[in-house]
């Protein structure tokens, strides 16, 4: 085996010279369907809804942002990247230290935050040393001002130009920097150009077209993939609106709530951000499921079991994925196509998709992406052969860039021939299948975040009481993985630790996101 790739595609269907703004809101690409009356995105609390021309209608402002997913979310990524300027999105849930590396890491000169994020934003602002009333938010608050008073005191339109781009300007513009989480050291800033999110939008659409009854104009799906998060960026915001699925949009992610979400909007596309490692206690009884039409299980490290499926509608395949779950999702939802979709960051988001045109191998994630070419490559530098493990490096239409400002860490990933090398070991069986087997990279997926060791491990040895540290991933039935640090007190903290370890283990969390933990 030299090289693989997924089926083959005319590159005249991606445009090279429109923003990813003026791509979603005012071009007619052949391969979508008429969004007419559809909503974009409704609003899981209240059941708001917002359909694109309102998001169209409020682009005036907006440049760069922090918020936990919601309906104005669109319109923070598309009205600065509409008007030339770059977008980066931040977890809402970080401290004030780790916004602060993330503004001076992306040059970040403004903020739009969540009311609820807005005290640790407006103190990373101080610190990273942007004005006051450069922080503004969503909804009100009052200490700032938020987005809709500028919204509707804004009298003067003509001052808002449209940035327009020369032909193949696409490929090189950066659009967005989102933030992966290397082996060493800090999280790098990942560099994505307008091409590089219109490609896997029409990748995943001829993928997945919208004249199949898998997905149909006008079907819902539940949002619960964060939007700052690649994955929710790219297949939530802006793939599954490309092929007018509505997206109920779930800030904060429960099974169980979920599952309630069904019912209420009719959901026929569940996307959760964890594997399905456990279903609720008597969940066949409570929930209706019988609606749902897909379910994508993303999943950090498959393995392959061995098993086929010849109905196309028992596609379930992952490691984290027990045979008892797989019974259990085949009673709950018969009907429902169960799949797999693999990416990193840097692909951005989709490379390897679950077909549903045939039957695949259970343990497989699938088949490449129409213009995703591949290599495995043994760790002598040679191809592997079929069934042999090696590292996977792909070439794709929507590659990242690179690293933002950091040519060192480009140069270790990405080639000058523009291939990738995502750090994943992976074997490929004769059908093109593709089966991950292990990480070569040091990461965490910790509910599909990527977390660092070696990060983790510089900032736990930032604490008075630490001597040193060892940081692992250990399995997790909610969360696929998480971190557990084991480490050495100091000879101080270790003879308070003998009398009551809890406030020093106390000490240690609190600084640090929820989700590493």
């Amino acid at each position: 085996m030299t090289e693989f790739s997924g089926s083959p595609l005319d590159p005249l269907q991606i445009p090279n010279d429109l923003t990813i703004a003026e791509f979603m809101l005012e071009y007619r690409h052949p391969l979508r369907p008429a969004q007419g009356k559809i909503p974009c995105l409704i609003e899981e609390e209240t059941g708001r809804q917002v359909s694109l021309n309102e998001v169209c209608n409020k682009m005036l402002f907006y440049n760069v942002c922090l918020t936990q997913s919601c309906l104005d979310y669109p319109v923070a990524i598309w009205a600065p990247q509409y008007l030339g300027a770059i977008f980066t999105g931040a977890n809402p849930n970080s401290t004030s230290a780790e916004l602060v590396y993330h503004i001076k890491l992306t040059g970040t000169t403004l903020i739009i935050a969540h009311s609820a994020s807005f005290e640790a934003a407006s103190e990373a602002a101080k610190l990273a040393g942007i004005s006051s009333d450069r922080v503004l938010t969503l909804d009100s608050h009052p200490k700032a001002t938020s987005v809709e008073t500028l919204i509707s005191g804004a009298s003067v339109s003509s001052t808002f130009v449209p940035k327009k781009l020369g032909v193949g300007e696409g490929k090189t513009k950066i659009a967005a920097l989102c933030l992966s989480s290397g082996t060493t050291g800090q999280p790098k800033a990942v560099a994505i150009s307008h091409s590089a999110v219109i490609s896997n939008t029409i990748q995943l659409s001829v993928q997945y077209p919208t004249i199949d009854t898998l997905f149909t104009p006008g079907d819902v799906a539940s949002g619960v993939l964060p939007f700052f998060h690649i994955g929710g960026l790219v297949m939530h915001l802006h793939w599954m609106v490309f092929c007018a699925v509505t997206i109920v949009v779930i800030p904060k992610f429960s099974l169980v709530g979920m599952l309630d979400s069904v019912a209420r909007y009719g959901i026929q596309h569940l996307l959760p951000t964890v594997p399905f490692n456990k279903l609720p206690d008597s969940s066949g009884k409570k929930y209706d499921l019988s609606k749902i039409k897909y379910i994508a299980v993303r999943t950090s490290s498959l393995s392959n079991h061995g098993l086929v499926f010849n109905n196309v509608n028992r596609q379930c395949g992952a490691a984290s994925m027990t045979s008892e779950l797989q019974d259990q999702l085949v009673q709950l939802c018969p009907q429902a196509t169960v799949g797999q979709t693999y990416g990193t960051t840097e692909t951005p988001a989709a490379l390897i998709t679950t077909p549903i045109s045939r039957s695949f191998t259970s343990g497989s994630t699938g088949n490449l992406l129409p213009g995703v070419q591949a290599r495995v490559v043994k760790s002598d530098g040679t191809l592997a052969g079929y069934n042999e493990p090696g590292e996977l490096m792909v070439k794709s239409p929507s590659l990242a860039l690179g690293y933002y400002k950091n040519q060192q860490a480009t140069d270790e990933s990405f080639t000058a021939d523009g291939w990738y090398r995502t750090g994943d070991e992976v074997t490929v069986n004769e059908q093109g299948e593709v089966f991950i087997t292990g990480r070569l990279k040091e990461l965490i997926k910790v509910r599909g975040f990527q977390v660092s060791p070696p990060e983790l491990e510089g900032l736990i040895l930032n604490h008075p009481d630490v001597s040193d540290v060892c940081v692992l991933g250990i399995p997790d039935d909610y969360s696929g993985e998480v971190p557990r640090a084991y480490v050495v007190l100091t000879e101080a903290a270790s003879s308070k630790a003998k009398l009551d370890p809890e406030p020093i283990k106390a000490s240690i969390v609190k600084a640090y996101t929820a989700y590493s933990f």
